[in-house]
C-alpha cells in the first residue's frame, strides 16, 4: 500500500473508523470528526468495508477497469513489426488505422522511436597500449581569451567583452599511462601543431619515454606537410581518426573535459595569461596526485615504470 505524506487515514486508521461505526454505533460525522476527516470520506470507508470487507480498506488503482478507446495489443505488435520494416511512423498509423500519436506512443514504449534505434550499437571498445609511448593522443581545444572577468562572473551585462578573440588548448595523453602534456599556442596551424609536437616528445623523452606513435584527428594542420615531416624526423607513426569518429580519440576527448571542468572553468580568471599560469600547476597535479579512475585510481606517474622507483617517492 502506497499512502502519500499528507495522508489523514492509513489502513490501520481506516480499519479503526469502520469498526467505531459498526461495533460502537458511532455515527459517520463524529467518527469524521475523531478522525480528522469529512463525513463523506467516513461513508466512503464504510461503504467499501461493508461490501468487501476490510481488504476493500485498501488503496485502489486510480486507472480504469476499461479502456475503450486503448489500442488492441495485437495493434501494437503490429506497429513495432512494421517498425522493424524501417517503415516510417505516418505509414505505420495509415496502414494500422490509429492516429500519429497513437503509433509515436507505442514505438517510444518499444524504444523504436527514432529509425537509427532498429540498428543495433556498436560495442564500446575500451583499448589500452601495453607500454608508455606506444601511442600518444593529441587533440584540441578552442578557448575564448579573457580581458577580464565577463557577465557570467560578475552578473552584470554590460560586463560583456566583445572581440576578445580565441586562443587553442593543445593536448597530448599517453595511451598506457595517461600521462598528459599540454600547451596553449595562438592557433591551431601547421607551426603551432608542429611546435606542440615537438615541446610534447621533449617532455616525454624527460620521462623516460620514447614516443613511437601519434594519433590526431583529420585537421588541417595535422593533415599538413609540416606536421607529417616532423613526424618522420622524429621517427614517429602518425595514424588518424575514424572520420566523424570522436570515440577513436578517447582518452584525449576525456582528458579535455577533466581540464575544463577542473581548471579552465573551474576557477575565476582576471586575464588570460593568469589562466595559462594555472595550467602548468594543474597539469601537475593531473600528472602527479590526481586519481585517475581508468587505471585503478592511481595518478598516472605511477604507471611509469622509470618513475615508480625513483622520482615518484622523492617527488611525492
Amino acid at each position: 500500500m502506497n499512502t502519500h505524506k499528507n495522508a489523514r487515514l492509513t489502513f490501520a486508521r481506516r480499519l479503526q473508523m469502520v469498526q467505531e461505526m459498526t461495533q460502537h454505533g458511532l455515527k459517520a460525522c463524529e467518527a469524521a470528526s475523531r478522525h480528522g476527516v469529512t463525513p463523506r470520506t467516513a461513508r466512503k470507508w464504510l461503504g467499501r468495508y461493508l461490501a468487501e470487507g476490510a481488504s476493500g480498506l485498501t488503496d485502489a488503482s486510480s486507472r480504469p477497469k476499461r479502456s475503450p478507446r486503448a489500442i488492441e495489443p495485437s495493434k501494437a505488435l503490429l506497429i513495432v513489426e512494421l517498425r522493424q520494416r524501417r517503415m516510417t511512423q505516418a505509414r505505420i498509423a495509415q496502414s494500422v488505422g490509429v492516429s500519429e500519436a497513437t503509433v509515436s506512443r507505442v514505438l517510444r514504449r518499444a524504444g523504436l522511436s527514432k529509425l537509427s534505434d532498429l540498428q543495433p550499437r556498436e560495442p564500446v571498445q575500451r583499448y589500452e597500449h601495453a607500454r608508455a609511448g606506444d601511442l600518444l593522443h593529441i587533440h584540441t581545444k578552442k578557448l575564448g581569451r579573457i580581458e577580464r572577468p565577463g557577465h557570467r562572473v560578475t552578473g552584470n551585462r554590460r560586463d560583456s567583452v566583445a572581440g576578445a578573440g580565441w586562443e587553442f588548448l593543445f593536448v597530448a595523453v599517453d595511451g598506457h599511462a595517461r600521462v598528459a602534456f599540454t600547451a596553449i599556442h595562438p592557433d591551431e596551424r601547421a607551426p603551432s601543431a608542429v611546435q606542440f609536437l615537438r615541446d610534447a616528445v621533449a617532455y616525454y623523452n624527460r620521462l623516460g619515454v620514447t614516443i613511437k606513435r601519434v594519433l590526431t584527428d583529420n585537421g588541417p594542420a595535422f593533415r599538413s606537410k609540416p606536421f607529417r615531416q616532423a613526424c618522420q624526423q622524429l621517427g614517429i607513426a602518425h595514424k588518424f581518426t575514424r572520420a566523424y569518429r570522436p570515440q577513436t580519440n578517447g582518452k584525449a576527448e576525456r582528458f579535455i573535459q577533466s581540464a575544463l571542468r577542473e581548471w579552465a572553468y573551474g576557477w575565476t580568471y582576471q586575464n588570460s595569461e593568469q589562466r595559462r599560469q594555472a595550467l602548468h600547476s594543474w597539469q601537475h597535479h593531473y600528472n602527479w596526485h590526481r586519481p585517475h579512475h581508468g587505471i585503478g585510481r592511481v595518478a598516472p606517474m605511477s604507471r611509469l615504470p622509470v618513475l615508480r622507483n625513483n622520482l615518484l617517492t622523492a617527488h611525492s
